[in-house]
């Protein structure tokens, strides 16, 4: 008995210092889980390249895959593989690691991996920072080395408060592809680099046109490395709006002098950094992390886990674009927080717009808001808060508009004001507001006081718009009337009004954006909205070709009235408190509407120095009928805008005095 125990101690020793002696790393995985909720996390950010002169480490999370290597190539495409190398495989925390002495600055790699005995495809690491043309290979390489010159001094410009804001979205190759733009580098990087660039008419465009009219935030479309457009072949014809990402953390090729060198994109994109912020313009970042262009990469990795599917295993699809990212779980949530920090920390963005937000969870956007908080209290965010269809994810939990009470420092896009003002989206013939359309008033209402409560405001459940008050502050709504979603605001209204004169159609888009611009939330701007842009009466064009995506700069000129409109409503915004106001209660004890019987006129004061303004009392009024109105106004008034003009100096006085509101425009006037 005794001498049988004896041996049962000498066994479990010796078990004991083997399994100390074993290596923790092995080069096959043969660990099997029975769900995704048991696989191993790692939630350090060092997950992709980490490079020095004397070595670089290349980490992996897939913890379901029995094999991985790497292949090593001297370009971004072609050639004969240097070297191919086995990585190990940490099973505690699902990380495969591979450590390659001397340096490798420049080198190009992919990844394959093996599950169930066949080896993928090569493919792109997904943590990649840098990749090779079409992004098929991913590039390990010194980050410091890509810096410009002065690089390390860049500086965000002041932001006070995120009332301050105003935004401006712009596709990076129809902002200046047309000759009018008189921009050397068109349709890359460095046309937001060009200083002094003109029309034929001598007017200013491109950068300096954004520093004329004054906003404070360039909102780009998607500027990640995106499949849609080929790299190699440039010289084609070819467009595409972005929303097809590849890789999240590396730039699109098609923006830089040269696709073929991976470098090249990462050195101008940030010497166009540079150069918004000393114009003082913030960047604004469109991202895409609500679905994928293709599941291949992810899929390959780990396969299942990064995608949301129902119960029957069929994939959910509330994208439409064929997948759904499942940022509710753990990894899939740490690779969009690491992925947005490194481009807050590398590339000095200033903010994010979020594609179909409320595809992600509340508690992951939360996360991302208070890391990125961390490194930068001013950075903005905001997104789209609804989805293209059902999901999986319980709608509680959802990134929507109606929740926006719980996203902490997130807004949200107000399609309220958006289809109230102008008419519904997607029925282009419906009237808004603007044009004569008397059911929309309420909305309107619920717009200027950004969706928030109002004591004056009248909430309908059974309406489409303006059902209850989803917001607890005006800083979490934006506040707009066209993106590069739909017609734009011009083809919008000639096409639900056709038989308007060319001087109605300037007179409701003046009203449009002057509602937006003089409204609690914060406003946005689709580029070339100021002088008139159109697409042909085009309602998606995200794949359309120059002829009608493009700005002409010699619209500046055409339009000169209307962009000399925007430049002063913008002014007026930026220089008064009063009509950024930072918090609900702030709005409900200045804010007052009047009583109107007319469907058609809003109308509403900014009392007793609202926000701190220099004025004391501002009265705006909207009349969205094409007749002039009169409307009797007491005391002593200076009118500031007529209709046609804004002068922040006066355009008139008034006194104890009928005036006259003109058909579908504004008119505001203030008292010191």
């Amino acid at each position: 008995m005794f001498a049988s125990a004896k041996k049962w101690i000498y066994l479990l020793v010796f078990l004991h210092v083997v399994n100390f002696a074993m290596p923790q790393d092995s080069k096959i995985n043969t660990t099997k889980y029975a769900s995704f909720e048991e696989y191993p996390v790692y939630l350090k950010d060092d997950l992709g390249v980490t490079y020095s002169l004397a070595k670089t480490i290349i980490k992996l999370w897939s913890p379901n895959v029995e094999e991985t290597k790497i292949n090593l190539y001297k370009k971004g495409d072609g050639g004969e593989i240097l070297q191919t190398k086995n990585l190990d495989y940490d099973a505690k925390t699902g990380v495969w690691k591979i450590i390659l002495d001397g340096n490798y600055h420049n080198t190009y790699y992919t990844l394959q991996v093996k599950n169930k005995g066949i080896w993928s495809k090569e493919i792109p690491d997904p943590y990649a920072k840098g990749v090779g043309v079409n992004g098929n290979r991913g590039l390990i390489f010194d980050p410091k080395l890509t810096d410009p010159k002065n690089w390390k001094t860049d500086k965000q410009p002041p932001l006070q408060s995120a009332s301050d804001i105003i935004l401006y979205e712009a596709h990076v190759r129809d902002f200046s592809i047309d000759p009018s733009s008189g921009i050397k580098n068109k349709g890359k990087f460095l046309e937001f680099t060009e200083k002094n660039t003109k029309n034929a008419f001598g007017e200013t465009t491109g950068l300096d046109h954004l520093k004329e009219i004054g906003i404070t935030h360039l909102h780009l479309l998607p500027v990640f490395d995106y499949k849609s457009v080929d790299e190699a072949a440039l010289d084609k014809n070819q467009y595409n709006w972005g929303y097809d990402p590849q890789n999240y953390n590396s730039l699109e090729g098609s923006y830089s002098t040269n696709p073929f060198n991976g470098l090249v994109r990462i050195k101008e994109y940030k010497e166009m950094v540079m150069a918004l912020h000393e114009a003082k313009i913030h960047l604004i970042m469109d991202v895409v992390y609500n679905h994928t262009s293709s599941t291949e990469i992810f899929d390959q990795l780990v396969p299942g886990y990064y995608y949301r599917s129902w119960p029957n295993g069929k994939r959910s699809d509330a994208t439409a674009c064929g997948n759904e990212f499942a940022s509710d779980r753990i990894m899939a949530r740490q690779f969009m927080i690491e992925s947005l920090k490194y481009w807050v920390k590398e590339y000095h963005v200033d903010g994010f717009r979020f594609d179909l937000m409320a595809v992600h969870d509340i508690e992951t956007m939360n996360a991302i808001s208070k890391e990125l908080k961390k490194i930068n209290p001013s950075i903005f965010l905001y997104g789209e808060g609804w989805t293209a269809g059902d999901s999986p994810l319980s709608i509680e939990k959802r990134a929507l508009k109606t929740n926006v009470k719980q996203l902490n420092e997130i807004a949200v896009f107000s399609d309220d004001i958006r289809d109230g003002v102008k008419g519904h989206w997607s029925n282009v013939t419906e009237k808004g507001f603007v044009s004569g359309n008397p059911n929309y008033k309420e909305v309107i209402q619920f717009g200027i006081v950004a969706s928030t409560n109002h004591p004056q405001v009248k909430y309908d459940p059974k309406r489409s718009y303006a059902q209850f008050p989803y917001s607890d502050s005006p800083n979490k709504i934006i506040g707009y009337v066209s993106c590069h979603d739909n017609n734009t605001l011009y083809d919008k209204l000639k096409i639900a009004n056709p038989n308007a004169s060319e001087k109605d159609l300037v007179k409701m888009d003046k009203l449009a954006n002057t509602i937006v611009l003089t409204s609690q939330s914060i406003p946005f701007l689709h580029m070339g909205v100021e002088m008139k842009r159109t697409k042909m009466g085009v309602e998606n064009s995200y794949k359309s070709p120059d002829s009608i995506n493009k700005i002409d700069w010699n619209w500046k000129h055409e339009n000169k009235e209307l962009v000399q409109y925007y430049e002063n409503l913008i002014a007026l915004r930026k220089n008064h408190p009063a009509f950024k106001m930072s918090s609900e209660k702030l709005i409900q004890e200045h804010l007052e509407f009047l009583s109107l019987d007319s469907p058609l006129l809003v109308g509403y004061t900014l009392k007793n120095y609202a926000n701190g303004d220099s004025w004391k009392n501002i009265r705006v009024y909207f009349n969205g009928d094409e007749k002039d109105t009169k409307q009797t106004i007491e005391g002593n008034w200076k009118m500031v805008c007529d209709g046609e003009n804004i002068n922040p100096n006066g355009i008139s006085k008034v006194t104890n005095q009928i005036i006259s509101i003109p058909g579908r425009s504004a008119v505001i006037l203030y008292q010191d």
